[in-house]
């Protein structure tokens, strides 16, 4: 429907994207709170031991209703996010709230009805089964406890099943042939592996510091005016996707789709203009992923290292672009093989995907040694605690006695009881 809209005239997101973003932020605090950014972060906060009784903040049927609701108005106001994100939310409030309706180990309601749902939205999001359970055990269950497997695995091979009576079976890029011949040509691998990387780790950090105290006006903006920031980041978005010719917009899956293919006719900036559009979607403060994007971005870089490298086939560095790119960006390198591994449906390029992935890991560590996820997690959390402190604090306060100065109170000590 976005596009369709765009159609009319390039120039009209500079109306739209503001406005929606605008909407969609005032609805996030106003309607839906706790839905905001990608829902990862909020997901692996409802993991931790100590949010027991946060967890129903953080994971609700009424939250998963507003990540669907909100991500697709995202969308339609052309903001540059991805639905796999939402989708791990998603899937952890739903199984969360079936303890309400059947009785379980307090176990399994504590960490793996959370992990199994998480893993159940990646898998449906891009019908890559083994990409779900190894994300749930890498990425979200990082002290993942061997009980919590068949669970894992039953909801995913539902999840699974479900996917494919409603969509059938189907590869999310659809299938790609190239290979690498072990040698020179493998040379592709450490250049996407360390280019990747290092530009993954400047996404991942730019989101890190921007999920903090930004100081300044844009702090005081981003805190204290959050949907005039949002219209502001709309509008940054609006100029990007003139610059790019209209195609930073969305998810990025048709674009990586076409670069896949060799069918793209997209300017040699798009891989940086749309990790710079995922920036300015995610800090706006909407719901929305960014796994889809970073992959689109990735394909781009991948493309970029083609032109350079024309003895290695263009398909397989654009391969190799996305999944370094992508593990750079999330630091989650064996999610990231498998993940793109799955999606392009080609088996045969399983080594050199992996090592590019690990290649692109240990950059990425260089420029954001810390990962990702559980650093948004963390700074989600510690907003939430600054938030309620100031509360408590104004509630236990006692009310004063009196309103004069200590040095009066002295006085009067000293002067004794007044005579009638």
């Amino acid at each position: 429907m976005f596009h369709k809209m765009m159609a009319i005239s390039p120039f009209l997101p500079l109306l739209i994207t503001p406005a929606g973003l605008a909407l969609t932020v005032f609805m996030t605090h106003r309607v839906f709170p706790g839905s905001q950014g990608s829902g990862i972060p909020q997901t692996i906060a409802a993991l931790e031991p100590g949010q027991f009784k946060q967890r129903n903040k953080l994971l609700s049927l009424r939250i998963a209703i507003g990540k669907m609701f909100l991500t697709m108005l995202g969308l339609l106001s052309g903001a540059a996010i991805g639905r796999e994100g939402p989708t791990v939310q998603i899937g952890a409030s739903i199984m969360h709230s079936m303890n309400r309706f059947a009785k379980f180990s307090r176990h399994d309601m504590d960490r793996g009805l959370i992990l199994a749902g998480g893993a159940a939205g990646v898998a449906a999001a891009f019908n890559t089964p083994l990409a779900g359970i190894v994300f749930a055990i890498e990425e979200m269950g990082r002290s993942f406890d061997q009980h919590n497997s068949s669970t894992i695995l039953m909801t995913v091979i539902i999840s699974g099943i479900t996917t494919l009576a409603l969509l059938g079976n189907y590869s999310y890029f659809g299938h790609t042939s190239e290979t690498l011949a072990f040698g020179r040509e493998w040379e592709v691998v450490v250049v996407c592996g360390i280019a990747g990387g290092l530009l993954g780790g400047v996404f991942s950090r730019a989101l890190i510091e921007a999920s903090k105290r930004v100081p300044g006006r844009v702090g005081e903006l981003m805190k204290e005016r959050p949907v005039a920031f949002a219209a502001a980041c709309g509008l940054a978005l609006a100029v990007l996707g003139l610059l790019s010719g209209s195609t930073i917009y969305g998810s990025g899956y048709g674009e990586a789709k076409q670069i896949l293919d060799g069918t793209d006719t997209l300017p040699e900036s798009y891989g940086l203009l749309k990790m710079l559009a995922t920036m300015v979607s995610y800090v706006s403060g909407i719901p929305g992923g960014i796994m889809a994007p970073s992959l689109s971005a990735g394909a781009g870089f991948g493309a970029n290292i083609a032109h350079f490298m024309p003895s290695v086939p263009e398909g397989a560095a654009i391969t190799l672009g996305m999944v370094a790119y992508f593990s750079g960006a999330t630091q989650v390198p064996i999610t990231a093989f498998v993940i793109v591994m799955e999606m392009t449906d080609n088996h045969e390029m399983i080594l050199p995907l992996m090592a590019a992935s690990f290649i692109a890991n240990a950059c990425s560590r260089l420029i954001c040694p810390a990962p990702l996820f559980h650093t948004l997690s963390e700074n989600f959390m510690q907003k939430r605690e600054d938030q309620v402190e100031p509360k408590a604090a104004e509630a236990k306060s006692p009310e004063p006695k009196s309103e004069q100065k200590p040095e009066e109170n002295q006085a009067e000590a000293e002067r004794g009881p007044v005579q009638p």
